[in-house]
């Protein structure tokens, strides 16, 4: 993984204005929603044109679902600004789209940017998360739409040079989307632990978040400052994981649960976690994965599969407030279909459609 300049708290934003200078920054692209207005992040930005010179120009046109024709604006009003660096602050869909924006500004407009080879440039990025969730300060990829489908976008030069992890961001942030963040930094932990991609690097990773994860997670549910300031770390330990070794099936399996329900991805990705966990646990063939499985258990804290897999299926329903809908047939077909081979190939025990459906059935019911 190539070095990122990790910035933290307070003293952080001195740090993140030197650095913007030392690039010859004169006008930043601020990629954002509402969630930094209140911060100091947000105070910070404000300031920044009085106190440096930098001018800061917002772009707040995405969707939760990052929207390729959306980026495309924002490319062209990266140019059209004469912006010379890109900040994503807020969750994922921000840092994704600050990606893309990042990676597109220099393509050419006469085919679609995604139908291009990527070119690295050397636009600064910077990342300032204000969910500790998604991990996505900490990878080389960004996940888009575009006409409705999902596509991965992977490269080096997606990868933020300087990250700004401050706890205070996330005082703002509504619970819902707090739980499911911290449920998203778990998925990852875990399914890089188990992923065919794992190194000695990623597992050290996914264990020290799955164990910083379930120690904060009371205190950080109940907005305790040093739980926060701890889980913004376990998600970033979590998302340098899932960049050396992408995400598995349980991934793979909750991306149409969040387009066809309106479910938080967080929330839909450890709905489908314990379901793949308990599917690994039934059809493994090696001492090695049964080894990594047989981590899980004293990571969470519990004495066997059986707990693990009952904490598991429990934490979503115990810390979310979405309802989950029984699925008709007709959905689960749909559901069974959406799954992207590419992903699955990452998890050590490929499941086929009929275990795939059945993982569906076991997560939703059918009505």
């Amino acid at each position: 993984m190539e070095k990122q300049l990790i910035m933290r708290g307070k003293n952080g934003y001195g740090e993140l204005e030197e650095h913007l200078l030392s690039h010859g920054c004169k006008r930043l692209m601020l990629v954002c929603g509402g969630s930094l207005s209140g911060t100091a992040a947000g105070a910070f930005f404000s300031a920044l044109t009085k106190r440096t010179g930098i001018e800061v120009v917002r772009f707040g046109g995405f969707s939760p679902n990052p929207d390729y024709d959306d980026i495309a604006v924002g490319v062209r009003a990266f140019r059209e600004s004469g912006c010379d660096a890109v900040c994503g602050a807020g969750g994922g869909s921000a840092m994704d789209t600050a990606k893309c924006i990042k990676l597109f500004a220099e393509m050419s407009d006469e085919t679609p940017y995604v139908e291009q080879p990527i070119v690295p440039n050397s636009v600064p990025l910077i990342a300032v998360p204000t969910t500790a969730g998604s991990g996505s300060e900490a990878t080389r990829f960004a996940v888009i739409y575009r006409g409705g489908v999902k596509l991965s976008v992977a490269s080096g030069s997606c990868l933020p040079a300087a990250v700004l992890l401050d706890p205070d961001a996330l005082v703002t942030l509504p619970d819902r989307h707090r739980c499911a963040a911290m449920l998203d930094a778990l998925c990852h932990a875990i399914e890089s632990l188990w992923s065919v991609s794992s190194t000695d690097e990623s597992r050290g990773y996914s264990r020290e978040a799955i164990r910083m994860i379930m120690a904060n997670m009371e205190g950080y549910s109940a907005r305790d400052s040093s739980c926060s300031a701890a889980m913004m770390e376990a998600a970033h330990l979590a998302g340098r994981a899932i960049n050396i070794t992408t995400t598995t099936a349980a991934h793979a399996m909750c991306y149409k649960l969040t387009t066809l329900y309106g479910l938080p991805h967080g929330h839909a990705a450890a709905l489908c976690l314990p379901e793949v966990y308990r599917f690994l646990c039934e059809n493994c063939a090696t001492a090695q994965l049964r080894g990594v499985l047989g981590e899980i258990p004293l990571l969470l804290g519990c004495d066997g599969f059986d707990t693990a897999l009952a904490l598991l299926r429990e934490l979503p329903r115990r810390l979310c407030t979405d309802s989950v809908p029984q699925a008709t047939d007709v959905e689960l077909g749909l559901l069974a279909d959406s799954v992207n081979p590419q992903r699955l190939s990452n998890t050590p025990v490929v499941p086929d459609r009929d275990a795939i459906n059945e993982m569906y059935i076991h997560i939703l019911g059918r009505r």
